[in-house]
């Protein structure tokens, strides 16, 4: 060891590696209840109590408030699960595909699916009542699946030789107009197939591309679409 190494402390150092492990432990251990309270969500519906959750969970109370301060801490865990199990749904399925029409087509599949297939889930998250979340999981779930989906529509304006500012707008309003359509989809039971809906949706959604084109082909360019009466 060299002379200007400071010197070891063994009881230290054991004392941070009990500090890492206990640290690991814990989140482990609350990795593992929100995977509980998630399963009885699915069993009991989109608004269960505390009470029913641990029941369910096979724990107490006490032992959920010992790992979240509270129910709106343990309700946000939940919530933020979800959101990136939404995100990691729908941002590769639209970065896989090439041809424009399909990356509206990929996204809208991709959120239907993910609702259709864990319906008290996305319930409990948008819908969840009298909580009160230190952070927007839901906005943050939009933000990040919409930014990730206006890369990917900017790059394919740029190499069709357009402007590319449309791409953010354009990616809020797809996630919006298909998380309000989705939310109908459920509340009405499924009405229609998911593969009708996506058909419907993209066919009503691809008019943002094409519309950008047929502008930048007209004289003045994207400006003539407000001329247009």
């Amino acid at each position: 060891m060299n002379s200007a190494d400071p010197p070891v402390n063994p009881a230290g150092t054991r004392a941070d590696g009990r500090s890492r492990r206990w640290a690991d432990h814990r989140e482990r251990r609350r990795e593992d209840l929100v995977d509980a309270v998630i399963a009885a969500i699915r069993e009991l519906g989109p608004e269960p109590g505390i009470d029913a959750v641990a029941a369910h969970a096979g724990v107490s109370k006490p032992v959920l408030y010992r790992y979240f301060e509270d129910k709106s801490g343990l309700w946000e865990a939940v919530s933020r699960r979800a959101a990136e199990d939404l995100v990691a749904a729908v941002v590769p399925a639209v970065a896989a595909v090439r041809e424009e029409r399909q990356v509206v087509t990929a996204a809208v599949d991709a959120y239907l699916a993910f609702i259709e297939g864990d319906p008290q889930l996305y319930r409990f998250v948008v819908h969840q009542r009298g909580m009160a979340r230190e952070h927007d999981v839901v906005a943050d779930a939009v933000d990040t699946v919409a930014s990730g989906l206006a890369r990917i529509l900017g790059d394919r304006l740029r190499a069709l030789g357009l402007d590319a500012g449309p791409a953010l707008p354009w990616a809020y309003g797809i996630v919006g107009y298909v998380q309000t359509v989705g939310d109908w989809w459920l509340r009405h039971r499924q009405p229609i197939s998911r593969e009708a809906l996506t058909d419907y949706l993209t066919t009503f959604l691809w008019g943002g591309v094409a519309g950008i084109r047929t502008a930048a082909d007209l004289p003045g360019g994207l400006t003539a679409l407000e001329e247009t009466p």
